[in-house]
């Protein structure tokens, strides 16, 4: 598929919105950057957004983020290899990203309360956020990889 609006295009555009959740992003700089490349990974597949989930994967590996994980993020709750703290995020992040009543928020809620420190919950949050944003802009307008 073509894209709707290139990427190139989009920016040139509209600047202050790439710009915006790009210094917003950096906001979340108290993270691990390999937990938030699973969590934008994530993410992006449950959005079907492919330019970011390339995006975030290439990102992942120059992290070094062990490529079993990478194959089994799609199935992270049956998969040995995430720890406490990486499934309390993608629970969340599913939860965040699929919210319309989501069964699984209060255990969510409580896991990730218990594996994050105010402060690291809200740049989780927040960079789940942000990447939502980036998923229906990127997937809206079929940016190309």
């Amino acid at each position: 598929m073509s894209p709707l609006l290139p990427y190139a295009d989009f920016a040139a555009h509209i600047a202050g919105v790439p710009d915006g959740l790009r210094a917003a992003s950096q906001a979340v700089s108290v993270l691990d950057p390999a937990l938030v490349e699973l969590v934008k990974l994530r993410a992006s597949h449950l959005n079907a957004c492919t330019f970011c989930s390339h995006y975030h994967l290439a990102l992942a590996r120059k992290l070094g983020v062990p490529q079993n994980k990478l194959d089994l993020l799609s199935v992270w709750r049956e998969a040995p290899q995430f720890s406490a703290q990486e499934r309390a995020a993608l629970a969340w992040t599913e939860v965040l990203t699929l919210m319309a009543d989501h069964p699984e928020r209060a255990a969510a809620e409580a896991e990730v309360t218990a594996h994050f420190a105010p402060a690291e919950l809200a740049a989780l949050t927040s960079a789940i956020a942000i990447i939502n944003a980036w998923n229906r802009i990127a997937g809206g307008l079929r940016f190309s990889v």
